[in-house]
């Protein structure tokens, strides 16, 4: 890769990171939040990462390739995706002894995003 696209990556990477905090405010802020100390299902998190699994899908799908796959689903929806945020959340449900919300993260959160990759997918494969 060039010296070019690896800024690209740092600057997208930047972008998406903003994108995926506003998203996650927003979200949890109409939809209630796991960050006001209680058990709420952090619902700002999981429409972060389901939209995250259907743009890589989307990419993977339309069978994007080189540099080009790399700027985008490494910097982009790499940096705006959040594994770790998701298993922290998951984690601090039960140890706040909030065993429904941890469990359902998790689960949602596999289920859907398997069924938002395969959606991207399909999407990208019609491009």
């Amino acid at each position: 890769m060039t010296a070019l696209a690896w800024v690209a990556v740092g600057a997208l990477g930047g972008a998406m990171a903003i994108a995926r905090f506003l998203l996650d405010t927003t979200v949890a802020r109409r939809l209630g939040g796991s960050w006001l100390g209680d058990d709420d299902f952090p619902v700002g998190t999981l429409a972060v990462n389901l939209s995250g699994a259907v743009a890589l899908g989307v990419l993977a799908g339309a069978t994007l390739s080189g540099t080009a796959y790399t700027i985008l689903a490494g910097g982009g929806v790499g940096t705006y995706t959040t594994f770790s945020t998701w298993m922290l959340e998951s984690h601090r449900a039960g140890e706040d002894g909030a065993a429904r919300v941890l469990w359902l993260n998790i689960a949602v959160s596999l289920v859907a995003g398997l069924a938002a990759v395969a959606l991207g997918h399909w999407i990208g494969g019609l491009l």
